[in-house]
């Protein structure tokens, strides 16, 4: 559950900022497979990855943050 979370933010701020996923990954140095199941949901990424992805998106690591409920 909370994977999802992170997940559709992420593909969300990716897609603001007109990545895609190939070009995201790539930027990233992660395979697009990897940052498929991220975006689904499937895989939490961990905190380093997580620095990364805020960093490359320009977004805050609280922006990136989901809501708590």
């Amino acid at each position: 559950m909370e994977a999802e979370k992170w997940g559709r933010r992420i593909r969300a701020y990716r897609k603001l900022k007109g990545y895609t996923q190939e070009g995201f990954s790539k930027e990233l140095g992660i395979s697009v497979s990897i940052l498929g199941e991220i975006e689904r949901g499937n895989r939490m990424p961990g905190q380093e990855l997580l620095n990364r992805i805020a960093a490359v998106l320009r977004v805050s690591l609280k922006d990136l943050t989901p809501p708590e409920e």
